[in-house]
Parts: C-alpha cells; sequence; structure tokens
C-alpha cells in the first residue's frame, strides 16, 4: 500500500498529497504549497542539517537508538576484530570485502604511491616547525591536486580509481613527513614490507615508544582505530567532501576542504578537547564538583554525548576495551583512572540519564594516542588519515548517482527589504 502524508494549508485551506519513499518526503514536493502564482512555495528549515537526507546511500548504517554501526552491513565489531584498514577501505570504496588476489593487488596499487614528490617535501619544509599539521595536511593536499591535473576527469573511472591508490598511499608519508619537520627527526626510508600501518608507525619513529619495529600490540591498536574511523556516515566533513565533489572538483581539493572542516573542535577535534578536561580535572575527587559544573553549564563534558547516537557509541565500548591493551605495552595511564570514574559518574546521574548522554569514540582515543606517545595536535591528522576511506567512497558514490545535483541550499532572507543608497561623503 502506498504510504504518503497529507497536508492541509491553513492559509488557504488547499489540501496535498505528499508521497513517503524511504521514509522521507521530497523536499521539492512542498514547493507545491503555495497561497498563489507569485508564492515560491514552502521550504524546510533545518540548521545543521539535523533532520535533511542529502543522499541515498548505500556505505553506512548508524542506528543512534540501538546503538549499531555497520560498513556495507558489516557490524564494526567484526570488521575491528577480524580485518585490516587496507581491506575496510576497500569495502567502503568498492562494496564488497576483496578476494585474496584482488585484496593483494589493492594493497600493492596502494603501497606503490608511498613516495612523496619533492615539491611535497619543500612545502611542508616551508612551514615553521611550531605549525599545526592539520594546516600543513590542508596545504598538502591542494598541492597534489596541482600535480595531478588529470584528476580533473572526476566522471572517469580508470582516472578516479587511480587518484584514490595515490591518497590513500602518500597520506600516511605526508603524516610522517609532518611529523619529522614538527620534532627535527628524519623520516626514514618506506618500507612496504611492514605493511600499511606498520610502515606508517615506522615512519613516524613509532611515536614516543622509542623502539625502531613497530610493536605488534601497538600496530594492532592502530589498526582498529583506523577502521572504528574510516567512516560515519553524513558527518560535517563529509558533508563537506560530498558538497565540494558535487562541483566535480578533484578529490584533492574536496578532501583539502573535508580536512578543514575535521580541523574544527567540534569535530575531529574533539579527542584532544576530552584530554585538556581530563587534565585539568586533575583528580577522581574532583569529579563531582566537575560534573555539577556541568549541569549548572559553567564546564562543558567533551566526549559524551552524539547528534546520531541516542545509546552507546558503539565505537567507544571497542575503544576501552583497547585502550587497555595498549596499557599493557605503555604501562597504565593516570587519566584512565579519572575517564572511568567520570564515566561512572556520569551515566549514575540522573541529569545525563534523561538526556542520554553516553561516552562516544572521541572520550578513550585521546588517551590512547596520549599513551603511544603521541603529541595532541597529531590527534586529528590520525583522524583524517583514517576517515581518507570514508571520504573517498561517499565522493565516488555521489559522483555515480544520477540524482545528485551541484549542491545550492536554499535560504530564509530576513535581511532588510530594499535601502537607498548614501554616498561616502553624506554618512
Amino acid at each position: 500500500m502506498p504510504q504518503s502524508l497529507t497536508f492541509t494549508d491553513n492559509r488557504n485551506g488547499k489540501r496535498y498529497e505528499l508521497p513517503i519513499m524511504n521514509g522521507a518526503i521530497a523536499a521539492k514536493s512542498l514547493q507545491r504549497m503555495k497561497v498563489d502564482q507569485t508564492d515560491p512555495g514552502v521550504v524546510s528549515y533545518d540548521p545543521g542539517y539535523q533532520n535533511t537526507a542529502t543522499t541515498i546511500s548505500y556505505i553506512t548504517y548508524v542506528d543512534g537508538q540501538q546503538g549499531i554501526l555497520r560498513y556495507r552491513g558489516y557490524p564494526i565489531e567484526d570488521l575491528v576484530g577480524q580485518s585490516n584498514y587496507l581491506e575496510v577501505a576497500y569495502l567502503l570504496i568498492l562494496g564488497e570485502l576483496p578476494s585474496q588476489t584482488k585484496n593483494e593487488t589493492w594493497r600493492n596499487r596502494i603501497l606503490a604511491q608511498v613516495e612523496l614528490d619533492p615539491s611535497i617535501h619543500r612545502l611542508i619544509e616551508s612551514f615553521p616547525p611550531s605549525a599545526h599539521p592539520m594546516g600543513m595536511l590542508i596545504s598538502a593536499l591542494g598541492a597534489l591536486g596541482t600535480l595531478h591535473p588529470e584528476s580533473k576527469q572526476v566522471l572517469d573511472p580508470h582516472v578516479r580509481q587511480e587518484q584514490m591508490y595515490r591518497i590513500l598511499g602518500q597520506l600516511p608519508a605526508i603524516a610522517a613527513h609532518c611529523y619529522g619537520h614538527t620534532h627535527g627527526h628524519k623520516v626514514p626510508t618506506a618500507d612496504t614490507s611492514k605493511g600499511y600501518i606498520g610502515n606508517f608507525l615506522r615512519m613516524m619513529h613509532n611515536f614516543g615508544l622509542h623502539e625502531e619495529e613497530p610493536n605488534p600490540a601497538v600496530q594492532d591498536a592502530m589498526n582498529a582505530l583506523f577502521i572504528l574511523h574510516a567512516d560515519h556516515e553524513q558527518n560535517c566533513s563529509t558533508a563537506v567532501m560530498r558538497g565540494i565533489g558535487s562541483s566535480h572538483a578533484d578529490p584533492y581539493s574536496s578532501m583539502a576542504g573535508a580536512t578543514a572542516a575535521l580541523y574544527g573542535p567540534l569535530h575531529g577535534g574533539a579527542n584532544e578537547a576530552v584530554l585538556a578536561m581530563l587534565s585539568a580535572i586533575q583528580d577522581t575527587a574532583a569529579i563531582p564538583g566537575f560534573l555539577d559544573k556541568v549541569i549548572k553549564k559553567e564546564a562543558l563534558l567533551m566526549g559524551f554525548g552524539h547528534r546520531v547516537y541516542r545509546n552507546t557509541d558503539p565505537r567507544a565500548t571497542l575503544i576501552k576495551e583497547l585502550a587497555y591493551e595498549v596499557f599493557k605495552v605503555t604501562g597504565d595511564n593516570p587519566l584512565i583512572d579519572i575517564a572511568i570514574e567520570l564515566e561512572r559518574a556520569a551515566l549514575n546521574m540522573e541529569y545525563f540519564q534523561e538526556r542520554r548522554l553516553y561516552p562516544n569514540v572521541d572520550f578513550y582515543s585521546g588517551i590512547i594516542y596520549q599513551a603511544l606517545g603521541i603529541p595532541a595536535e597529531y590527534y586529528t591528522l590520525l583522524f583524517a588519515l583514517a576517515r581518507s576511506a570514508g571520504w573517498l567512497a561517499h565522493w565516488s558514490e555521489q559522483l555515480d548517482d544520477p540524482a545528485q545535483k551541484i549542491a545550492r541550499p536554499r535560504q530564509i532572507y530576513q535581511g532588510a527589504v530594499r535601502r537607498d543608497f548614501v554616498p561616502l561623503a553624506q554618512r
């Protein structure tokens, strides 16, 4: 039986029937609701796209009520426990888990791209060592696009695929050179025999572990973190990736914009803010007083709550378990005691229960990064490396969707109707 909604326009008494498809009504159908022929019709007003679907996607499924996250139908728990990041990137971008032969080809094509053009080295070295690595990454992505002008042929599947190999292969190398420039380290020559994550850790000097070879437990943890951050449907940075890509911009320009969106403290920078919050609390004895300030809106509880989830973020549960595996290598982190007690105290308070505020993915990830010796300014950079797979998947999906148009939201104008210009000398 066809589903629909019936509206009565109380301005003129007219009735309209709007069909429901996939739980949605077509926004343009609202334009039929007019007072007269000069009326442009009704628009929906939705700041922040809180209840607006801009696409039909087949990539990532999130059920915020049930706390479910799946990539192409596969539960995130299964992928973290049994897969690796490059295999998950293949799944997100190409739609299926690869066969052994396809997986090997995919891996080899990506790892063949690990060497950077000398001009990218010079660009990174032109920044002061104190520069934030996200700024360097944004610039490097824009520069990469100028080195590969063929990337503008976004409707050519072969050209598009080559750019994906290059981006996935070179982002870890860019990150390593940013880290080396910041800390005065010579970046080791790539060794692809270590695998994607292993080679990345090696080029980053294993951060603060002072080990020449990647520690297996740390490598497993980083692989899991990359999978957990690989995609999360239509979040802020992915929406930017799709918005820029809707103009048929090349993937480097689109990803530079997405990276800039991720840079914001309300998005990718949230785990850094969690760490600052836990450090400011200093001791578990201070937690009741801190939560009292949160309730009075005198402080912010970072790492709790999510736009989508109204239940436990499944990524947070996995990362919490992961943290203890990392601490077996690095030693206990004093902030973990504060984090655990803060989580326990908040979840037992009626204020947070009523608002269904649970820890999200950012709550524990920063603690893991800190335990590994990773500088706080690199947390968001790691997020960007992992999220690149999801960004590319959505960028490519959009280009293949005939229903998509260049992004051009409507607005509700509330400014002056008309004003007479006054010459400068008379103002």
